[in-house]
């Protein structure tokens, strides 16, 4: 499938402007699911995400099925170094100016390799109260109830992390699983004014999402990361660790 030639001196600055004006979901970009027809798109006035992310070279075809009449495919990023560049840039684009993530990211890699998760709290805390009240006011991206969790993702997927998104256990889906420096993080987010507070370990406990990883052995830390509209910011980051 050829690209068309408008997309060849493209930026991810373009990209990642339309990904944030459509409001997309932006931990499952790299878990796509798409219709030949579709990726085949090519009305530069209203292409579809999934086909622009693919013929800019964003996403790449991970599997696909013949079925009767049509041809399906399973998207993700072609590798971890694009995935890590555009969650980077998701992150600029999401707190309203690219300095502000740059200073955190390293920490964040410092902090997991310590397996400080205090430490993560303080660090996500501080983000979040650094987003300038302007740009709040001016982006009613930051309404919409996928903001929050978005930022969160991409912080970890700018590192370039094993992160296993909607992660499926026998009990329910774990939001976000994060893989690294031998420890097991299980993540449950929820927004206080959707979700009453102390709701989201509640559920990380009893689901019991911790047995799909006892087998490894490593520490498993459960984390559940409540946000308020209104706050803007963490109000509950409660952990427990097994």
């Amino acid at each position: 499938m050829l690209r068309p030639y408008w997309f060849e001196t493209g930026t991810p600055t373009f990209l990642v402007k339309l990904l944030t004006e459509r409001r997309k979901f932006t931990p499952l970009l790299g878990h796509t699911f798409a219709s030949e027809q579709l990726l085949s798109t090519f009305d530069v006035d209203n292409i579809p995400t999934e086909a622009l992310m693919f013929q800019a070279g964003y996403l790449t075809i991970d599997r696909w099925r013949a079925i009767p009449g049509r041809l399906e495919f399973q998207l993700r990023y072609p590798n971890l170094e694009v995935k890590a560049s555009l969650n980077s840039s998701l992150l600029g684009a999401l707190c309203g100016s690219p300095s502000i993530p740059d200073r955190h990211i390293s920490q964040l890699y410092d902090l997991l390799m310590a397996a400080d998760v205090p430490g993560m709290q303080a660090l996500f805390h501080a983000f979040f109260a650094s987003i300038p009240h302007d740009w709040y006011r001016n982006n009613p991206i930051a309404q919409y109830e996928g903001y929050w969790a978005s930022i969160f993702y991409s912080y970890f997927a700018a590192l370039g992390l094993d992160i296993r998104l909607e992660d499926v256990t026998n009990q329910g889906r774990i939001d976000m699983a994060v893989l690294f420096g031998g420890q097991v993080y299980l993540f449950e987010f929820k927004v206080v004014e959707l979700v009453p507070e102390g709701k989201a370990l509640a559920q990380l406990q009893a689901k019991n999402y911790a047995e799909k990883y006892r087998a490894r052995g490593e520490p498993i830390h459960l984390i559940g990361v409540e946000w308020s509209r209104e706050g803007r910011n963490i109000v509950a980051f409660d952990t427990v660790q097994l």
